[in-house]
């Protein structure tokens, strides 16, 4: 949450930083701004509530000079989106500019302790706090007061400043926030995440928590906690600018979409040999050893640990217990002997699913974790050789899509493995999983064509002003899903419910005018679904299917409208099935003239609580 970028070097810095806040518009869009030293020695400071059109608005009233300079876009936490909530914020002097992601959860008792000194604060930002403390804790070194400062704040932060009385420097310090950096030919480059960087470098330098450094044209240099200097290795970025640009595309939503059989088939091929499945870390006497699985992410990878749980539960015959990872480790979880905890985010940044493993590992839970990020935070925390990716690609989009996609693949893939290793999965079966996965691209690319239809459909149905998606067994994982999916990018109401618990309290809502999206997938539950919508279709309400080709001629008498996808394995099915629910939020979105790449109140990386 919140986009951080930096920039020092002999270009005017005020282009660079708008092209970089450009890139990380979906980690937050409340409001932006910029600080750039000028030439005269001053701290020039533009800030705007709204989106970065207004910032940029506003530059071109009141435009600013100077090679040196740090930017940031918000998703509030602390403070109403305002123009003096904005960042950056600057120290009483006006001297210091600081930006700032996370949250310091100390923040009112430094606040109070400012105000009683005499500090005069304008906003209600903890950033400001930060701003202030540092004007008055600085004693000629800005290295020196971070390091002093770290040992004040409590909570999860990423901090980027720049001092009027140390031209040439920047600084950044970083506790539980993501910061990367970058260097090339006279040019040093900062940003909260890879993207923004791009542009200048695919050869970025990813700070560890408790990390300061110091940016100048020579360089990144990397400071420990106690300021002693750390020599690092850049990491090299195998995606290039072009794969985080909408390249044609409407939306990045649409395109991202799209990207959806390439992430499959990238991923796919980390670990295609099921049978062999040394790429799991998780070796066969610890496999057969397991006595339970716990899941825990947040939103869309939630609903990827929900259909992990039904295909771990029948390929592997494993009890799965799948977390909000917001609520783990406040409810004093109970570790077992031979538990396995997977951790998933799609930014690996998460950080309630990090506190989630950090949790698990304190317990002595056996660990591993899923995600999309090498280097992130959570890859970090479970460890190299504990973490598998998923290979999506960079999504800059808010609602996430080939992330969830990829993740359930990489679900079925764990799944098929453990089963393997345990004894449980007869190799036959396990032959048909991976030829089906093989084909699962292809099959997503036939799927894709169903977009018109989908448009048109969306069209006809973009006066609900409630949806309901319904399922049983995987099934129930896409309704929730899809459920999401709408209402983040329409701001429709619309709720998931198991097939069977529809009758048990939500049937009273349905009626005419009232739309139910039923998967109907998994052919084992087939003729329960069918009489689930009969119930629904006797209410008035409206039943838009989506079924395998297999199944079309069974399920369409007892629907309105039917989406068709291309025959597949069951367990990979509702993973199809899901590119039609993205289609349908998207156009749904785009009809209703919603904001489809930057939803009101979201932002993509949630790195607070």
């Amino acid at each position: 949450m919140c986009g951080i970028v930096g920039y020092i070097g002999q270009r005017p810095a005020a282009d660079i930083l708008l092209h970089g806040l450009e890139s990380l518009s979906y980690r937050g869009y409340d409001s932006a701004g910029i600080a750039v030293r000028e030439e005269n020695g001053t701290v020039a400071v533009r800030k705007s509530s709204g989106k970065l059109e207004r910032l940029k608005q506003l530059l071109k009233v009141q435009p600013v000079s100077g090679c040196e300079g740090i930017g940031h876009t918000r998703w509030a936490t602390h403070g109403e989106p305002s123009d003096v909530n904005a960042h950056p914020h600057t120290d009483e002097s006006g001297r210091i500019a600081v930006v700032h992601n996370g949250i310091i959860e100390n923040y009112d008792l430094l606040r109070s302790r400012l105000e009683a000194a005499g500090a005069v604060l304008k906003g209600q930002t903890d950033t400001e706090v930060i701003a202030c403390l540092l004007g008055r804790m600085y004693g000629g070194s800005m290295l020196d007061t971070l390091l002093e400062l770290q040992k004040l704040l409590q909570g999860r932060y990423a901090i980027a400043v720049m001092c009027g009385q140390e031209p040439g420097r920047l600084f950044c310090v970083k506790s539980g926030s993501p910061l990367v950096a970058a260097h090339r030919e006279g040019e040093s480059f900062l940003a909260s995440d890879i993207p923004a960087l791009l542009f200048h470098s695919r050869d970025v330098l990813i700070l560890k928590d408790r990390e300061t450094a110091v940016l100048t044209n020579e360089g990144v240099q990397v400071y420990d906690e106690n300021g002693r200097l750390c020599p690092r290795e850049t990491f090299h970025v195998a995606w290039s600018q072009e794969s985080a640009e909408k390249n044609g595309y409407a939306h990045y939503m649409l395109k991202e979409i799209h990207e959806q059989p390439i992430a499959l088939e990238k991923t796919f091929e980390r670990g295609n040999d099921l049978l062999r499945p040394e790429w799991l870390p998780v070796d066969r006497e610890t496999a057969r050893n397991l006595k339970k699985v716990t899941i825990a992410a947040c939103g869309t990878a939630y609903h990827a640990g929900v259909l992990a749980k039904y295909a771990l539960e029948t390929l592997a015959r494993l009890p799965v217990e799948v977390e909000t990872a917001g609520e783990y480790r406040y409810r004093q979880p109970v570790a077992q002997k031979n538990e396995l905890f997977i951790a998933v985010s799609q930014s690996g940044e998460t950080a309630d699913t990090l506190a989630a493993l950090e949790e698990a590992r304190k317990n002595g839970v056996r660990s591993i974790a899923i995600c999309n990020t090498v280097g992130s935070s959570i890859a970090r925390a479970a460890g190299e050789a504990n973490t598998l990716y998923t290979c999506a690609g960079p999504e800059i989009a808010v609602a996430s899509t080939k992330a969830y996609l990829t993740q359930a693949e990489l679900f079925v893939m764990i799944s098929a493995a453990l089963g393997m290793l345990r004894g449980t999965l007869p190799v036959q079966r396990a032959l048909e999983i991976r030829n089906a996965l093989n084909e699962l691209p292809k099959k997503a690319r036939q799927t894709l064509l169903l977009q018109e239809q989908i448009r048109q459909l969306c069209e006809r149905f973009s006066h609900c002003e409630h949806v309901f998606f319904t399922g049983r067994g995987m099934d129930y994982a896409l309704a929730m899903e899809g459920a999401l999916k709408l209402k983040e990018v329409s701001y429709l109401f619309s709720e998931a419910y198991a097939a069977g618990e529809l009758k048990h309290g939500p049937i009273a809502l349905l009626q005419s005018g009232r739309l139910v999206v039923a998967g109907i997938t998994q052919p084992h539950v087939m003729e329960k679904m069918l009489a689930n919508l009969q119930e629904i279709r006797a209410r008035k309400a409206q039943v838009l299917a989506i079924c395998p080709e297999k199944m079309a001629d069974r399920v369409k008498p007892h629907t309105d409208e039917m989406l068709v996808i291309p025959d597949t394995d069951d367990c990979l099915a509702p993973l199809l099935a899901a590119v039609p629910m993205q289609l349908f939020a998207y156009f749904m979105a785009r009809i209703r003239g919603c904001d489809v790449d930057q939803p009101r109140n979201l932002a993509k990386s949630v790195t607070v609580e």
